[in-house]
């Protein structure tokens, strides 16, 4: 049974993003229409928006307004989208279904993907440069900085050339974990620090807020190894067992599906314990937790 104030936040966030996503992507008149209908297609209608969800859940804790908030949300999400539209490509992946529906590439054509995957790049640092997320120049720049840290090679983009790696290196759980901190959690991280950001949480003040990110970023991991080893293909909205016949090391490679699983437990159990300063202002951030390891897809 989901957590009514976690089923309560991911439906809001779910109409919050679709809505901004469906604002600021206006089709062209022109021969642009065909790229921003694929942005369009990646980005409106899927996914779990977790993401965006951390991202205001953090800002709304330190009275953020909701409209800045989401415009942040949006950034981030934007860098998510483009990366499962790369990840996606027969040069990486070459998955043929994403959220349930064709991949980009299939949809559209390789090309018109890749377009897709960096305007969508673009288009988040455009939304986080503007003075509409903050009229405060300082913060936007810590915006920026946050998540472009976070998805290049120092994050999320390192963590997919690791992961590329992994299929013909032998990999051992600290690699393992290191890999999936920068592919997976750095992006987790970022959504909670630019929550952080827009709250004016100064970041001597952040490293509970890191703590929970972190931790949940590997319970994350741990989930979606699981859901690739053991899940099915028509709940997950995507191909599963990928792994194992990549011949890559994943947690529950490594560790067993058991002990994996109670790891995951042990790393939610830790992350809510980061929260122990804040009182019910936190408890979406503690569903969201929970949730993590309870998910199918």
């Amino acid at each position: 049974m989901t957590d009514p104030i976690l089923s309560a936040g991911l439906a809001r966030i779910a109409e919050e993003i679709d809505g901004a996503f469906d604002a600021l992507l206006p089709i062209p008149d022109d021969a642009r229409a065909r790229l921003v209908e694929a942005m369009r297609y990646a980005s409106i209608g899927g996914g779990k928006r977790l993401r965006p969800l951390l991202l205001t859940a953090v800002a709304e804790m330190y009275g953020v307004v909701r409209e800045a908030a989401i415009r942040a949300a949006i950034a981030i999400e934007s860098i998510h989208v483009y990366s499962l539209i790369h990840d996606d490509l027969p040069c990486m992946d070459d998955d043929a279904v994403r959220h349930g529906k064709p991949t980009v590439h299939l949809a559209f054509d390789e090309a018109t993907a890749v377009l897709a995957g960096d305007s969508l790049h673009a288009f988040a640092f455009e939304v986080l440069g503007d003075p509409a997320t903050s009229a405060d120049p300082f913060t936007r720049i810590e915006l920026v900085q946050a998540l472009g840290h976070a998805s290049g090679a120092q994050g999320m983009a390192g963590g997919q050339m690791m992961d590329l790696v992994a299929e013909t290196s032998e990999f051992d759980l600290q690699t393992v974990t290191r890999l999936q901190q920068l592919k997976t959690g750095a992006l987790l991280g970022a959504a909670v620090e630019m929550g952080a950001i827009l709250g004016r949480l100064p970041p001597e003040g952040r490293a509970h807020l890191r703590g929970y990110a972190r931790d949940i970023g590997l319970a994350f991991q741990i989930a979606d190894d699981l859901i690739d080893h053991e899940g099915d293909a028509s709940v997950a909205g995507k191909a599963v067992g990928k792994d194992a016949e990549a011949g890559k090391e994943t947690f529950v490679s490594l560790l067993g599906p058991d002990r994996a699983r109670d790891q995951a437990r042990m790393l939610v159990e830790q992350a809510i314990g980061h929260l122990a300063q804040h009182g019910k202002e936190a408890d979406l951030l503690r569903a969201v937790a929970r949730y993590i390891i309870e998910r199918d897809h």
